[in-house]
């Protein structure tokens, strides 16, 4: 039997294995989304595709799961907590579109991408400002259990009325108090944070509503606090997102949604964190430091293919690292990735779909991979043992294809471009095929380099050889 689903849990920092808070019914999976006032990079994309398999796998595992993802579309400023300018609008300022344009813009931009990735389709998306009222009764619940006070530019969360604040993320409140260094303004503590933030008066905003605390916008937490407990209830299986919403914005999800059930005793406090299981995917590293929009030029999934990769290249660079590890982009990198793409895709497709049963012994030693906390690493490494190993081919290419239901390679889909092989390249690679037919290694290893030098690879196989140009050199 193989190893049953564990996943490893922020919160309890260990693994744990995953059971289900409602045996039989749906896994309920919220994924925080892109806040959409520019592109995504690759990056964020990085926590996507782990998302996407952590989905596959819980499949897998014979759950069903619905997945929430949000839409940010308002509130998200640019210090990530309560200063600076709404990013929509900064959006609006630098692009000449509304905030509005900027939003549907990107996330299209998002979702195409997304697409190219072949990344499943949330079951619900939600975007922000369809949730105005969502926010303003959770805020208002919030308020009336006593943990909220208002200041001159908007309603704040009161972190000291929490003796567990900032737990998921270990943090040293007391010393983060003591060791300030910026003007608190009206605010209580360094860590209290805004729930609905006044417009500025003179100002004129975009994005603003009626409130009974006055006009304004939410903040950036309060949103997905909001969703997820919308389609998702008070307490549910996953929550996911980057290493970097640790420390602020899942804790105070977290904070929001203790002070809302606050006035609800027959709620466990341990039900009260929102979820079950939290789950951060880690940086993606370029040239060893976190990529952000925040320098400039970034990497988006189009900057990839304008240097002439596949995306699915960077999804299968992405399966070479595990999730909890922080995984460096280089060009060298992705090369070796589209290589080892190209390879899987070819290997498959040279194998006959014969309709053949998947080697149920190979799937169980998959399942105990992929439940040791998605260890797609060695995942991927049975995949090319199976590849290269002895079973019949038709058997390998349905154990290949039941893999691909978590790596999402799509290799099946996949259809080899046609090569149109001049026809002086076919009569080497055919006097090749022969001498080496006939063990002529010293003649066969002459023509090999003759085809390379042309630019060309040829490749043996068991019936035969194909043929494909050299790897292009990306610029």
């Amino acid at each position: 039997m193989p190893r049953p689903l564990s996943l490893y849990d922020t919160w309890e920092r260990r693994l744990r294995p995953f059971i289900p808070l409602a045996p039989g019914g749906p896994v309920g999976l919220y994924t925080c989304g892109p806040t959409v006032y520019d592109y995504q990079h690759i990056g964020n994309f990085r926590t996507f595709l782990f998302e996407d398999v952590l989905k596959r796998v819980l499949r897998w595992n014979g759950h069903r799961v619905n997945h929430v993802m949000n839409i940010t579309d308002v509130g998200h400023l640019t210090s990530d907590a309560d200063e600076g300018e709404d990013k929509m609008e900064k959006g609006s300022r630098r692009t000449g579109k509304t905030a509005w344009e900027v939003a549907a813009y990107f996330t299209d931009a998002f979702l195409a991408d997304m697409k190219r990735l072949n990344v499943e389709d949330p079951t619900v998306l939600c975007k922000a400002t369809d949730h105005i009222a969502e926010q303003i009764a959770f805020i208002a619940d919030i308020e009336r259990n006593g943990y909220a006070y208002t200041t001159s530019d908007g309603v704040y969360f009161d972190t000291s009325k929490l003796d567990d604040y900032g737990y998921l993320a270990r943090l040293d409140v007391e010393g983060l108090e003591a060791g300030r260094r910026v003007e608190l303004g009206e605010k209580r503590r360094a860590t209290d944070f805004a729930l609905w933030k006044f417009s500025p008066r003179g100002e004129a905003r975009q994005m603003e509503w009626d409130s009974p605390w006055g006009r304004g916008f939410p903040g950036w937490h309060i949103e997905c606090s909001a969703m997820a407990q919308k389609y998702l209830g008070d307490y549910f299986d996953i929550h996911c997102g980057g290493e970097d919403h640790i420390p602020v914005h899942h804790t105070n999800e977290i904070a929001q949604t203790e002070g809302r059930l606050a006035d609800h005793p027959e709620i466990a406090h341990d039900h009260r964190r929102l979820a079950n299981f939290w789950m951060h995917g880690y940086f993606l590293l370029a040239n060893d430091a976190k990529m952000a929009k925040s320098a400039g030029e970034f990497l988006r999934i189009s900057s990839l293919s304008d240097r002439g990769y596949d995306p699915i290249a960077y999804r299968f660079l992405c399966l070479t690292a595990h999730y909890r590890s922080q995984l460096n982009f280089t060009w060298e990198a992705l090369d070796a990735a589209a290589t080892g793409l190209e390879r899987m895709r070819q290997g498959f497709h040279a194998l006959p779909d014969a309709g053949a049963a998947p080697d149920a012994a190979y799937v169980d030693r998959f399942t105990d991979e992929i439940n040791d906390d998605l260890n797609l690493p060695r995942a991927l490494a049975l995949a090319w043992e199976v590849l290269r190993g002895d079973l019949a081919p038709a058997v390998k290419r349905a154990t290949l294809a039941r893999f691909d239901e978590v790596f999402g390679l799509g290799l099946a889909a996949w259809t080899p471009k046609a090569v149109d092989v001049p026809p002086g390249i076919r009569v080497i690679a055919d006097a090749r095929y022969a001498a080496r037919t006939a063990k002529q290694w010293a003649e066969a290893d002459r023509l090999r380099a003759q085809l390379q030098a042309a630019g060309w690879e040829m490749e043996d196989r068991a019936d035969g050889y194909s043929l494909k140009r050299g790897q292009e050199k990306h610029a």
